[in-house]
């Protein structure tokens, strides 16, 4: 026998004949389609059987928050003139653009206006940008700045790691490197021109997640030559058995993120014994990098690079692989 929760219980008590949706936000003109009017709304919403997602959109208290979930709120108030940007557009795209910070808060939604007025709304960072109708594209509902453009506010926009970061994700999914490349003259003049102009030939679709794209680019900070991504190191046998994050297989030398998890027990035992086999069985030199390695305030990680690949280019002569 199907119970009703309590929540819905309530709502009933409150004279809502139709019933809220548990799977989806609703405006507010949809509410009152449903018999749940303004006045209505206000009490529920005091009740806390009600919350707002964006101003204008309502869902029932008991479904999770999630940016999924304001992104589809945002569908039902977004002006035509409105355009999705940004870290939000990077995200609609399949790009892990959003900040750190999103990990245990909601990030805003960036949502920018090709004329007219901002979109002024609670959780929505607004502004005027130019764009152009090949800028643009479809998802579902919402009109979004395309991959290309997209990659290019970024590479301008944000902090130079999460930039790199950026360009590295759009690379990863499909965007072709050449016509980013051909693409960044169109900028000048516009702010971060340089460091877009920088980056750009940096881009590397190899970097698996943002914290290597930022590891990479600390390798170039430090003046060392351009690094491969990914490297695949061989067993006896001749079988890929180990990848590198960055290294230079010409000196032997390899850099790894392993963030927070590498404090864990059980993932440390696995990843010492994966070091040492590199190090012991290949010759290989590593050095491994975590969170506050790569975006502390220090920013010393170019440092320990630029030390380890010496170190590993003063030993390799010495080095005899005698498994070829």
């Amino acid at each position: 026998m199907h119970v009703m929760p309590a929540w819905c219980r309530d709502v009933e008590a409150l004279g809502v004949d139709a019933p809220i949706p548990l799977d989806r936000p609703l405006s507010a003109a949809g509410a009152t389609r449903l018999g749940v009017g303004e006045s209505l709304r206000r009490r529920l919403v005091e009740r806390g059987l009600l919350r707002p997602v964006l101003r204008g959109v309502f869902v029932a208290a008991a479904v999770p928050d999630s940016l999924r979930l304001r992104v589809a709120a945002l569908e039902l108030v977004v002006p035509e003139h409105a355009v999705v940007v940004d870290r939000t557009a990077a995200w609609l795209h399949g790009v892990d653009a959003l900040p750190r910070s999103a990990i245990h808060e909601m990030p805003v939604l960036d949502v920018f206006s090709r004329s007219g007025s901002r979109m002024r709304r609670p959780g929505v960072a607004s502004g005027i940008r130019e764009l152009t109708t090949r800028d643009l594209e479809q998802i579902g509902a919402l009109t979004v700045t395309t991959p290309l453009r997209t990659a290019c506010d970024l590479g301008r926009l944000l902090w130079r790691f999460d930039a790199l970061a950026a360009i590295d994700g759009f690379l990863r999914i499909g965007l072709d490197h050449g016509l980013l490349l051909r693409e960044v003259p169109r900028f000048a003049g516009h702010r971060g021109i340089r460091q877009l102009r920088t980056l750009a030939p940096l881009g590397d679709a190899g970097a698996e997640s943002p914290p290597e794209s930022a590891l990479r680019l600390h390798w170039y900070d430090a003046d060392l030559p351009p690094p491969e991504t990914q490297v695949w190191v061989e067993d006896d046998a001749g079988v890929p058995r180990f990848r590198i994050d960055v290294g230079d297989a010409g000196v032997r030398y390899g850099a790894e993120y392993y963030g927070e998890a590498y404090h864990g027990d059980e993932v440390s035992e696995h990843d010492e014994a994966r070091l040492d086999w590199l190090r012991d069985e290949r010759g290989w030199q590593m050095d491994v990098f975590t969170k506050e390695d790569v975006y502390g305030r220090e920013l010393a990680a170019s440092d320990r690079l630029r030390a380890g690949h010496a170190a590993a280019a003063a030993r390799r002569p010495t080095y005899i692989d005698l498994s070829r």
